[in-house]
């Protein structure tokens, strides 16, 4: 049974990082583009990052561009997202989303998504 893992969330002071990783079981993340998501109480599910399959590309929401980085470790089977400059607005559950083999970067169809880590970040 396939599941996708996040971790790393937590709480962080204003300004601070955190580096949030995903990783799965059986399931490889190979030929996928992946993407993280994340989502406050009352509010839908905003999309904030994806790399494609090559890690080629890399896109990145405004509100996160410049302080956030995706990257991957196609060894070890992970993805990550390097969370800099921290704002008490990017207060969240963060998931990640595993897309279909061989999709390019999109946001509607998910093949997988993680439980979520969930990302405080006081004032």
């Amino acid at each position: 049974q396939v599941q996708v893992v996040e971790s790393g969330g937590g709480v962080v002071q204003e300004g601070g990082s955190l580096r949030l990783s995903c990783t799965a079981s059986e399931l490889s993340f190979t030929w996928r583009a992946m993407a993280w998501f994340r989502q406050v109480p009352g509010a839908e599910r905003e999309w904030i990052s994806c790399i494609n399959w090559n890690d080629s590309i890399k896109n990145y929401a405004d509100s996160v561009k410049g302080r956030f980085t995706v990257s991957r470790d196609m060894e070890k089977n992970t993805l990550f997202l390097q969370m800099n400059t921290l704002k008490p607005n990017d207060t969240a559950m963060y998931y990640c989303a595993v897309q279909p083999k061989y999709a390019p970067c999109q946001r509607l169809i998910i093949e997988y998504w993680g439980r979520g880590t969930q990302v405080t970040v006081s004032s």
